[in-house]
C-alpha cells in the first residue's frame, strides 16, 4: 500500500550505464528526502564527473507521482530532451523521495531530439528497473499506560500493527513508549482500547 506516509524509496545510490551512438550514458539514482539531499547529490555527481559534456538531473521528494518538490534541468542539452523526459519517468516509478542524474559523454553523433529524449528517459527506466527499494514508513511517538494484566495485550497488538517499542517503565502501571506508524496509529489506537476495555491510556508525543 502506497500512501503518503508509507512508500518506497532508493536503498541507496545505483548507477546504470550504455553507449548510444558512441556517447556514453551514466545514469546514478539516490535517495533525496529533501531538496537538500537532492542539490547534494547533483552536486556531488558533477564532482564526480567534471569533464562530462552535460550532467542533466531530476528530483522528486515525497511520496511516487507527488509534485510539490520536484526539479529537473537539461544542462546545455536541447530545451525538454533531457530533465523534463527523466522527471517524467520518476513522476510514474512508484518510487518517492528519488534523484536522478544521467551524465553525458559526447562521441560525436547527434542524435536529434527524439534520440535524446528517449536516450535520457531511457537510462533513468533501464537503472530503476535494476533498483533496490526499500520501504519508508514514517513514525509518530505515543505513550500508552495499562494495567499490569495488560502488558501482552499491549504487546500483541503492536506486533499486529507494525508498532515499535522503544521503552518500557514498570511503576503502579506498566507504560510503553512506541513508534506507531502514522497510517496505523488510528487503528491501533482504536483496537488496544477495545482489547483493554478502555483501560489503555493514551498520550501522543508527536
Amino acid at each position: 500500500m502506497t500512501t503518503s506516509d508509507h512508500y518506497n524509496v532508493p536503498a541507496g545510490i545505483h548507477r546504470f550505464e550504455e553507449e548510444i551512438q558512441r556517447s556514453r550514458f551514466i545514469t546514478t539514482l539516490a535517495p533525496a528526502a529533501t531538496v537538500a539531499e537532492a542539490v547534494a547529490f547533483i552536486d556531488s555527481i558533477r564532482a564526480e564527473f567534471p569533464d562530462a559534456t552535460h550532467n542533466c538531473w531530476a528530483y522528486l521528494v515525497g511520496p511516487p507521482g507527488s509534485s510539490t518538490h520536484v526539479g529537473m534541468s537539461d544542462d546545455g542539452e536541447p530545451h525538454g530532451t533531457a530533465g523534463r523526459p527523466m522527471l517524467q519517468v520518476l513522476t510514474h516509478c512508484e518510487i518517492g523521495d528519488i534523484a536522478a542524474v544521467v551524465t553525458r559523454y559526447y562521441g560525436g553523433t547527434k542524435l536529434g531530439k527524439g534520440g535524446l529524449a528517449r536516450a535520457y528517459s531511457g537510462g533513468v527506466q533501464k537503472a530503476l528497473a535494476e533498483l533496490p527499494p526499500v520501504e519508508k514508513v514514517t513514525y509518530s511517538s505515543l505513550v500508552v499506560t495499562v494495567p499490569y494484566n495488560h502488558i501482552s495485550t499491549v504487546q500483541q497488538c503492536a506486533g499486529r500493527h507494525r508498532v515499535v517499542i522503544t521503552a518500557e517503565e514498570y511503576a503502579a502501571e506498566a507504560r510503553f513508549s512506541l513508534d506507531v506508524p502514522r497510517d496505523k496509529m488510528a487503528g491501533f489506537r482504536k483496537e488496544l482500547t477495545s482489547l483493554t476495555a478502555a483501560c489503555a491510556h493514551f498520550q501522543d508525543e508527536a
